[in-house]
């Protein structure tokens, strides 16, 4: 199966160089050009100009982007050249709504849409150990296999159109409640004159242990967030989840509470740092 990728981001990258790994990668795309030609040239694959002229060239097409809408802009362009049988596979985290609207626009040309968005930061995109969860048709799915394969370690079917995104939103919403946690415990640890270096190696062995616990507090130690998983794009993840619970006229504190503190982040210019950057604000408890 020939695969194209579409969005070369912190995460579409490692993702896209795993399905060349696995021999099935033939192109890529990206907003920016010179990125899709710089890992074409690497790889030795097709950087075709066009979205149309990807979805010509490949049976299948795995797209990673940030936003609903850039999900339905692609989609529609991929729509005017995907052949009869072809798949697209969208790791992006958008609502189940705009997955369901994805399918829409390609059932009309027998293509079939699954939305399979992941879990486990940019290490496990790199480590091909993500989680994927899969929504869609089960014959799709089944065929789609050997992709998902490529770039995950778990690979789950949960149902028709928008089930992966009701799952990713799931997922969403336990990182929020565990990274305001973490931030919160570790400003504790610093408050009390602990030395962070050890309560990270000590309760990353304890039952209060996370992989958000292991892989950001060392941030919280440094003082430095690299882009992970960037706040504004978690707080897009939990805007989602806000209007889908408020379909059964929920509100969920977990949410509403990181919502808060992420629009304070990015009113700070903190927008692009890693979610770990919570720190900074549970730090401030104590200064005051």
């Amino acid at each position: 199966m020939r695969v194209g990728f579409v969005g070369l981001g912190a995460m579409g990258m490692h993702m896209a160089r795993n399905l060349h790994r696995a021999g099935l990668l033939t192109a890529v795309w990206n907003r920016t050009p010179e990125k899709a030609r710089t890992l074409a040239g690497e790889l030795n694959v097709q950087a075709p100009a066009t979205l149309e002229a990807l979805g010509a060239s490949v049976d299948a097409v795995v797209t990673c982007v940030s936003a609903d809408s850039d999900v339905l802009e692609v989609v529609s362009e991929l729509a005017k050249s995907l052949k009869s049988g072809a798949i697209v596979l969208d790791s992006s985290t958008v609502s189940a709504e705009t997955a369901r609207k994805a399918a829409d626009i390609l059932h009309p040309r027998s293509v079939e849409f699954l939305d399979c968005p992941v879990s486990g930061g940019t290490e496990g995109a790199r480590d091909a150990t993500l989680a994927i969860m899969v929504g869609g048709s089960e014959q799709a799915f089944e065929r789609a296999g050997p992709i998902l394969a490529a770039m995950g370690k778990t690979v789950t079917y949960f149902g028709p159109t928008g089930s992966g995104q009701a799952a990713k939103a799931t997922n969403q919403i336990m990182c929020a409640g565990i990274i305001e946690a973490v931030s919160e415990a570790m400003a504790f640890a610093r408050a009390q004159g602990l030395p962070l270096d050890k309560i990270v190696d000590t309760l990353g062995k304890g039952a209060g242990s996370s992989w958000y616990f292991v892989h950001r507090a060392p941030n919280m130690v440094r003082g430095a967030y690299p882009a992970g998983f960037r706040v504004r794009l978690h707080e897009k993840d939990l805007t989602i989840c806000r209007d889908m619970a408020a379909r059964f006229g929920v509100a969920l504190p977990v949410v509403e509470r990181m919502l808060d503190e992420y629009a304070e982040l990015v009113a700070r210019g903190y927008g692009d740092e890693d979610i770990s950057a919570t720190f900074r604000l549970k730090s401030e408890l104590f200064e005051k």
